[in-house]
């Protein structure tokens, strides 16, 4: 296993920067995930990494190996591409021999890994058919086999999911983590698909136009983003401005009051500096009650509180945000709420089960402290 460190990359075609000056470290054995939206620059970091693209500035390190000007071949990375890219005159053994062939193994050692790493991606049945004859699964899966089967320290992943159908995809990811974690390999993935960085990543960095937006684990970049770019792109989110105006009483401590032009909120999280501050809810943080009867019971996400309304969990006024239901929608193991607030903007809240309110409901949506997350600029 080994480590990969990049030092101030940056590069440019012409006067635009693809990757403006990005530093990050992935550590030996780590699944890394490059995470953002279409032309943000996590392919080009990709192919900086395996030496298909020149650095217009910034060094690239494997362990204490500066491998910036080194060759492709030359640093024993392995890569799985979008499209596969396998030879479509060669069998599947063929396909992946060829990698222990071009480091000078014989017939019987590149057989043996061959087996292997088919066995690996259960494959080994279908060594003898050519690329043409398989599904996208299957070809993944072999174009995978070839990757491990060079036996290289880093293996780098372009998106290698993205062209498969929506259920294969969901079964390929936990498959696809469990073969890259058993190979101890380092590993950096690109991807602009949420669901498979939340999945799959032990760590991820959301990027955007060229630069490192936040680096994290799954957990942290959900629960605890830095701005509203990462909130937004990782997940569905919900916001509205905000400004301090005291503490008040809590059971966990003195919370921050907020108001907002749709009413009030109280929030348990610091509070960034600076002259703005926004409010971040996610939708499953969010207990939806008819406004007439607030003692009814709650209809609410699966991580939301549902112990009466904040005002009886707090000790505090507050007594959440009025709205009403503009629409329903039908998720099969859950559905969502939209909302109109106060002051006109719109909330998303979803909750497990079958929809309880109608629309044009008048509704009291509430939050708890804890899952008000405070944003700056």
């Amino acid at each position: 296993m080994i480590d990969i460190t990049l030092q101030n990359l940056i590069k440019r075609y012409g006067s635009v920067a693809a990757v403006d000056d990005v530093s990050l470290s992935v550590a030996a054995g780590e699944f890394f995930f490059l995470l953002g939206p279409s032309g943000c620059g996590k392919t080009t970091l990709l192919r900086m990494i395996a030496g298909l693209v020149e650095p217009t500035a910034g060094r690239v390190k494997f362990g204490d190996r500066d491998v910036t000007d080194l060759a492709i071949e030359q640093r024993g990375t392995a890569m799985v591409f979008q499209n596969y890219a396998l030879w479509p005159h060669m069998t599947v053994r063929d396909n992946v021999e060829f990698g222990p062939k071009m480091q000078g193994k014989s017939g019987l050692e590149r057989r043996d890994v061959a087996t292997r790493q088919l066995q690996r991606v259960e494959m080994h049945s279908l060594a003898d058919r050519k690329p043409s004859q398989l599904s996208g699964g299957q070809q993944q899966r072999v174009a995978l086999a070839r990757a491990l089967a060079a036996r290289s320290n880093v293996l780098l992943l372009d998106e290698p999911l993205s062209n498969l159908d929506a259920r294969l995809r969901q079964h390929m990811r936990g498959e696809l983590r469990r073969l890259v974690k058993d190979t101890g390999v380092t590993a950096v993935y690109v991807t602009h698909d949420q669901a498979e960085a939340l999945s799959m990543a032990d760590r991820i960095a959301v990027m955007n136009v060229g630069r490192v937006a936040q680096i994290g684990t799954p957990r942290e970049l959900y629960d605890s983003p830095a701005s509203r770019f990462v909130a937004d792109f990782l997940g569905e989110a919900n916001f509205l401005d905000a400004r301090a105006a005291g503490r008040v009483p809590h059971r966990d401590g003195q919370p921050l009051r907020l108001e907002t032009s749709a009413g009030v909120l109280v929030s348990l999280r610091e509070a960034p500096k600076g002259p703005k501050l926004m409010c971040c809810v996610r939708p499953e943080r969010i207990v939806v009650r008819p406004r007439q009867t607030n003692a009814a019971t709650p209809t609410a996400g699966p991580g939301a509180s549902s112990a009466g309304s904040i005002a009886a969990t707090t000790g505090t006024p507050f007594e959440g945000l009025q709205a009403t239901i503009l629409a329903t929608t039908y998720l099969g193991h859950m559905h969502q709420y939209t909302c109109r607030l106060a002051d006109g903007t719109t909330w998303r809240a979803t909750a497990l089960g079958a929809a309880t309110l109608g629309d044009n409901a008048p509704v009291t949506l509430t939050v708890d402290p804890a899952d008000v997350i405070l944003l700056g600029e």
